[in-house]
């Protein structure tokens, strides 16, 4: 693809946007955005620009999530993220590790083929970005590098989306990780739609990006254009109700680590894992061996897994977290503290979905709060 020289922002059309997908497939790019199928906002493959929802609002609160198209509504990207997030496409959540076969010298071990794609996430927003860097300093830092994760992501492009309004559930802008995109994009847009207009203006991340708009119909963005991106970006980050305080988080952690708090939590909380299941960041798999009838063939399976399961903390003589309390205790504390010790920051990032999905709407904003208090001299 012809490298194409940009210096400052630009403006597109949505022939420009369409033009943008269009080269993605052309370079062999599976192009990921958001769809709207069966009441909620997916990711799915797309061909064209034109498989974009329009004018779709989602409602998000405690254990709470609804999203319709309102029809006559040009918008694209007015809506936020739903329970699916791009770390299904990159860490699997069922991935053969190896087989192994049976015959006359007892078994050979065979590396299992796995499907080569290149993704391009398209209109990922700046929390799942963060998100995605959180996973990077997990699988691919230190001594053992997880491999089938280091391959899907080496190749990856982001086409991210600046977020212009926040569901109630958001609390990016407290964490640092919205609602503006900052690093890791290759191209970044704020839609900007007026009377007349419905433009997006784009922000070049990188040289891969830079060629993206090779053919694409674009001018240069005047600054009224650019101060209007601001705006709408400020006003998403004031809308946002909720907050965690992260000043010395990791320490007041350890100190409310045996709090009656965690009791009244564990009185309301199913340990369903739908908090970890639908978390960017959360990481824990599971290892199974498994036969066929004949016992001739075999396979190593990664599954993922939850810190809320009771086997997922099983050592000899049975689990170590055998209460529901022990549990949210471990997801929260090691969420937002002893992430830190690990790779050397908070491991969320505020985009709301452990709220707006937890069937009794536990609020980690919430509890944070209470446990500051709690802790307060």
């Amino acid at each position: 693809m012809t490298e194409v020289s940009i210096s400052g922002k630009v403006i597109l059309g949505l022939e420009g946007l369409g033009k943008i997908v269009s080269n993605l497939r052309r370079e062999g790019y599976s192009v990921i955005a958001p769809v709207f199928e069966a009441g909620v906002m997916k990711l799915a493959e797309i061909e064209s620009a034109d498989d974009l929802p329009r004018g779709v609002r989602d409602q998000q609160e405690k254990g709470t999530y609804r999203a319709e198209q309102i029809e006559g509504e040009r918008d694209l990207f007015k809506n936020n993220v739903s329970c699916f997030s791009y770390k299904s496409f990159l860490h699997d959540p069922h991935l053969c590790v190896f087989k192994a076969k049976k015959d006359e010298n007892g078994f050979t071990i065979e590396k299992p083929e796995r499907e080569e794609k290149r993704f391009a996430f398209f209109g990922i927003r700046s929390c799942d970005l963060t998100a995605m860097s959180k996973l990077d300093d997990v699988l691919l830092q230190g001594d053992y590098v997880d491999s089938a994760y280091d391959d899907r992501r080496k190749p990856v492009m982001n086409i991210a989306v600046n977020c212009t309004t926040s569901a109630d559930t958001c609390f990016c802008a407290s964490m640092n990780s919205g609602p503006r995109a900052r690093a890791n994009f290759d191209l970044a847009l704020t839609e900007i739609i007026d009377d007349e207009r419905h433009v997006f203006l784009c922000e070049v991340g990188s040289d891969e990006g830079a060629k993206l708009l090779c053919g694409v119909p674009f001018e240069d963005a005047p600054d009224e254009d650019d101060r209007a991106a601001d705006v709408l970006i400020v006003a998403a980050a004031k809308m946002q109700m909720r907050s965690i305080d992260t000043s010395g988080i990791a320490e007041l952690l350890q100190r409310v680590q045996t709090s009656h708090r965690f009791e009244e939590i564990a009185e309301r909380c199913l340990a369903c894992a739908n908090c970890t299941m639908v978390c960017p960041t959360c990481f824990c798999t599971n290892i199974f061996d498994v036969t066929d009838l004949t016992g001739d063939n075999a396979e190593r399976v990664r599954h993922w897994d939850s810190c809320f399961t009771l086997s997922y903390s099983q050592l000899h003589g049975g689990s170590v977290r055998q209460s529901v309390s022990a549990r949210y205790r471990q997801f929260i504390t090691h969420k937002l503290g002893t992430w830190h010790d690990q790779f050397g920051g908070i491991g969320c990032v505020g985009c709301g979905r452990c709220i707006a999905w937890c069937p009794t709407g536990i609020d980690i904003t919430e509890e944070m709060a209470v446990f500051r208090q709690l802790a307060a001299p």
